[in-house]
């Protein structure tokens, strides 16, 4: 469903289900309720400015009843947000593709308290590209390669490559040396490397981590590879075979290997103000496919590095 909104500051406008009845008798004491959280007056105010709109365009009053319509849209208000001192680099720019190096603790798209500090905003501002599109996603916590759509009308050639799992995907990962480490036979959850770990990953409504079912059938997998390591830490080559969630970081720890400073994996930590020292230390190093635009081969890698990864690494 097309927004009658256009992108304003990069940011395009929220879409909004209404209820067709219900104890409400306009929409706006339905969004007062809904967004409990907002001082009801700023919030109907926003009506009389015209700032409310249905499918059409058309402005929403106080006073518009309940079931007349369906959705409204609206822009979501600036949050007074903390900046993310890092900044995207421009990998590769065509006319259907905008391939970037993210940073860590910048999301991929805005979300939450993040709306101008996302990669997506940042670019769209930057770029002047309204259009512009993830095709994929990386978490917030997450730096590397991440790609984007310039074109509608050719985003869905480069998003079914993602759905039919026709892109390589290769990140690496630092991770405490694990209990029982043994440098002449490196290997992990008693599998020599390098290994393949499957389970059953599945993100449930209100819970922040996901969570593994050991007993249905796995739905995500990664290869796992040795790259180095010295007397302290682990750096393994990730190369996953889905897309889940977290799947990585889930990996890792399941095999005794959580990635250093993870706060959602092996445990959920209390959640703390970012620690722009202590970035997670998982890396989306390369992104490689054919184009299904030209036929070309197309490789991506990113220019940064893993702080904690060993200076010197042992075989």
């Amino acid at each position: 469903m097309a927004s009658p909104l256009p992108v304003r500051d990069g940011v395009g406008a929220t879409r909004l289900r209404v209820p067709s009845e219900g104890p409400w008798p306009t929409v706006g004491a339905f969004m007062a309720e809904r967004f409990f959280h907002l001082d009801p007056e700023r919030l109907l105010s926003r009506f009389d400015r015209g700032e409310i709109v249905a499918i059409d365009g058309s402005p929403l009053t106080r006073d518009t009843a309940l079931g007349v319509h369906d959705f409204v849209w609206y822009y979501r208000e600036p949050a007074i947000e903390k900046h993310i001192p890092f900044d995207v680099e421009i990998l590769h720019q065509d006319e259907d593709l905008v391939v970037v190096d993210k940073p860590h603790f910048l999301p991929t798209t805005p979300g939450g308290k993040y709306l101008q500090n996302s990669a997506l905003v940042r670019l769209r501002n930057a770029l002047g590209i309204p259009e512009l599109t993830p095709i994929h996603r990386l978490d917030r916590a997450t730096a590397g390669v991440l790609m984007f759509s310039a074109r509608p009308v050719t985003r869905g050639a480069y998003q079914l490559l993602f759905e039919n799992r026709r892109v390589e995907k290769v990140y690496e990962a630092v991770s405490l040396l694990p209990e029982g480490w043994d440098p002449q036979a490196p290997a992990l959850g008693g599998s020599a490397f390098p290994l393949v770990h499957r389970n059953h990953i599945e993100k449930l409504r209100g819970h922040v981590c996901v969570q593994v079912d050991p007993d249905r059938e796995p739905n995500a997998e990664t290869l796992v590879e040795l790259l180095g390591f010295d007397d302290r830490v682990l750096h393994t080559v990730l190369r996953p075979h889905s897309g889940r969630m977290h799947q990585l970081r889930v990996h890792l720890a399941e095999l005794g290997a959580g990635i250093l400073h993870d706060t959602f994996y092996p445990e959920l930590l209390p959640e703390q103000p970012d620690d722009f020292d202590r970035p997670l230390q998982l890396l989306a190093r390369e992104l490689r496919f054919t184009d299904p635009l030209t036929g070309d081969a197309r490789e991506f890698r990113t220019r940064r590095t893993l702080q904690e990864a060993p200076a010197v690494a042992e075989e």
